[in-house]
């Protein structure tokens, strides 16, 4: 294969990359819309409280999302490398250092998603109930929520370092570029802003807020590269 035809070959598969991680991204963002939690400060009414106790009432609708989350997961990591191997040779730095953050984004989050709807659920109908507390997403300072915090904050590390393989001299690249820095800056102000507000009973709020951050920009920067791979294609 000439050098050609393998840059075309990686351009066309980062462009359906990008796509499909736009899609999984808008199909996951909806199923965790519906899935309202039953506790905690965004609880609408006839909320739960702790140990928990009515954790299968909402299974499985509040677990769905986490199915096609990990899947998104997927379509992260491989748009992420994608965009390795399209960037220039002399950004392929800030390229592998943001490869490096999506492994530990993904790792946090797979494990957080694959144990959540493995162990929960099954765990309540055998009535092995010690230790559930600690563990479910309804316990707003509990192990699950720590690990999406910790899993969005480097997610939006992974976008920060992606960004300055593209320019700043033309118009696209600088939107896809700027729109790239947005998830760690905004992330980096809703966490001081929580912590400064309710300290370190922030509850799941800033968990909410920064899943919220990643996957509009996830969305948004998605579309915007899309269509700067469909142009470099063009020509």
């Amino acid at each position: 294969m000439d050098r050609d035809n393998y840059q075309n070959s990686i351009l066309k598969f980062g462009f359906y990359s990008s796509l499909s991680l736009v899609f999984l991204t808008i199909i996951t963002f909806g199923f965790a819309m519906i899935a309202i939690p039953p506790a905690g400060p965004y609880c609408p009414g006839d909320c739960m409280s702790y140990p928990y106790p009515d954790i299968l009432s909402y299974y499985p609708r509040d677990y769905y999302w986490m199915y096609l989350a990990i899947s998104q997961l997927f379509a992260y990591i491989i748009f992420i490398v994608s965009n390795h191997f399209i960037a220039p040779h002399e950004k392929k730095l800030f390229s592998f250092i943001s490869i490096a953050f999506t492994l530990i984004t993904a790792t946090v989050l797979l494990i957080a998603y694959f144990t959540q709807f493995s162990v929960v659920p099954i765990s309540m109908m055998k009535g092995e109930t010690e230790g559930i507390a600690l563990i479910t997403q309804y316990n707003g300072h509990g192990i699950f929520i720590a690990m999406e915090e910790l899993g969005y904050i480097t997610m939006s590390i992974s976008f920060l370092f992606l960004a300055p393989i593209f320019s700043m001299k033309k118009r696209l690249e600088k939107s896809i570029r700027l729109t790239l820095m947005i998830p760690f800056l905004l992330t980096i102000l809703s966490f001081v802003l929580y912590s400064i507000k309710f300290g370190i009973d922030r509850d799941y709020r800033f968990e909410v807020a920064t899943i919220t951050i990643n996957w509009l920009v996830t969305i948004t920067v998605g579309i915007l590269i899309s269509i700067f791979i469909k142009r470099r294609m063009k020509g």
